[in-house]
C-alpha cells in the first residue's frame, strides 16, 4: 500500500489533528462492534491507520473497519500463511523468475509479501517504498516487519523513487506494484510514462508484478497501457487481478510448470499451493484493445 502526496506545512498539521479526532470516533464506533477489537490507531497525514483483530486475524485498514477495506491481514496462529489470494498470486511470480537477487516493492501495507520473500529468497535484497511513515511504524510494531540489510524500507513516493532509480541506472530483477490509497491505485502510478520508468529499471529478463482490481472500470485502459509498454503479459484473476510482465520474453507453459513444481515445498508454508496458482496464469487478452492508453 502506498499513498500519493497531498501537501505539507499547515495541511500536514491539520491532517494529523483530524486523524487524531478520527481515531477517537473510530474507537467509539468500534466499542459496540461485535467480534471486532481495535488494537491501535496510528495518526497519519493521509488517513488513520487502524490495527484490528477479529476471528483470529490481525488486520490493517485505513479510517474504517469495513470488511472490503482490509489492507493486510495475517493469521495470528499461523503468521506466515497468506490470508489474501492476491498475495499468493503475486508471490507466484516466482514461477516466472525463481531466484531474483533484488526485488523492489512499491507499497508496504502490513509487509506480507516482503516478509515472505525474505524467507523464500534467503540471498535476495528486498527494497520497499512506502510514502506514509505511519504505515511503516504500524508494520514494524504490529506485523513483524523488521528492516535490515536485506529488508530495506524507503519512505518516499513510489513514482519519485522509480524515476530516481532510472536516472541513477539502478536495476531490479523483480518490481512489484502494490500501491493503493483509500480508493484505488494512485493515478500517477497507472500511466504509460510511469510504466516506462519501471521497464527501464528492470534488469534484462526482469519481471514486473502488479496488483490491481478485476472489476475496475479502468480494466481495459489499464490493460492496453501495460501492453503498450510490456507487450504480452500473464493475466491472473481470482478476486483481485495480478499482471505479470517481463522485460524479456515470457516463459513457456512447460517452464512455468517446472518452476512451480520446484518451488512447491518452499511455498507451501505460506499457504501457496503451487499447482493451484499455476492455473491462474492466463495469456488471454480479455479487454478492449481499442481502449485509450493512460498517460500523464
Amino acid at each position: 500500500m502506498t499513498l500519493t502526496k497531498r501537501g505539507s506545512g499547515y495541511r500536514a498539521l491539520l491532517g494529523v489533528a483530524l486523524a487524531a479526532c478520527s481515531a477517537v470516533l473510530i474507537s467509539y464506533s468500534l466499542s459496540s462492534a461485535s467480534g471486532v477489537k481495535l488494537i491501535h490507531t496510528e495518526p497519519s497525514t493521509f488517513a488513520p491507520v487502524l490495527v484490528i483483530e477479529e476471528q483470529g486475524q490481525r488486520c490493517m485498514n485505513f479510517t474504517e473497519i469495513q470488511d472490503d477495506g482490509r489492507q493486510t491481514c495475517f493469521n495470528l496462529a499461523k503468521p506466515d500463511e497468506m490470508v489474501f489470494e492476491y498475495t499468493r498470486m503475486m508471490t507466484s511470480a516466482l514461477f516466472v523468475m525463481p531466484e531474483p537477487r533484488n526485488v523492489l516493492i512499491i507499497g508496504l501495507g502490513g509487509a506480507t509479501v516482503p516478509l515472505a520473500l525474505e524467507k523464500i529468497l534467503p540471498d535476495a535484497v528486498i527494497d520497499t517504498v512506502e510514502i506514509d511513515p505511519a504505515v511503516v511504524r504500524v508494520a514494524e510494531n504490529y506485523f513483524g516487519y523488521k528492516p535490515g540489510p536485506r529488508q530495506r524500507v524507503f519512505v518516499d513516493d513510489g513514482r519519485a523513487f522509480v524515476e530516481r532509480a532510472h536516472e541513477q541506472g539502478r536495476q531490479y530483477d523483480m518490481v512489484m506494484l502494490d500501491a493503493f490509497d483509500v480508493d484505488y491505485i494512485p493515478a500517477h502510478l497507472l500511466t504509460q510514462e510511469f510504466l516506462q520508468h519501471v521497464h527501464a529499471i528492470l534488469a534484462p529478463n526482469g519481471v514486473l508484478v502488479a496488483n490491481t482490481f478485476t472489476n475496475s472500470h479502468m480494466y481495459d485502459q489499464e490493460s492496453v497501457t501495460y501492453a503498450a509498454v510490456f507487450g504480452n503479459f500473464f493475466n491472473l484473476r481470482n478476486g483481485n487481478r495480478v499482471l505479470i510482465a517481463s522485460r524479456g520474453s515470457l516463459p513457456t507453459d512447460d517452464v512455468l510448470a517446472r518452476n512451480a513444481v520446484a518451488l512447491a515445498d518452499t511455498l507451501a508454508p505460506f499457504g501457496i499451493i503451487a499447482g493451484q496458482e499455476l492455473r491462474y496464469f492466463s495469456r488471454k487478452q480479455d479487454w478492449d484493445q481499442g481502449a485509450a492508453v493512460l498517460t500523464d
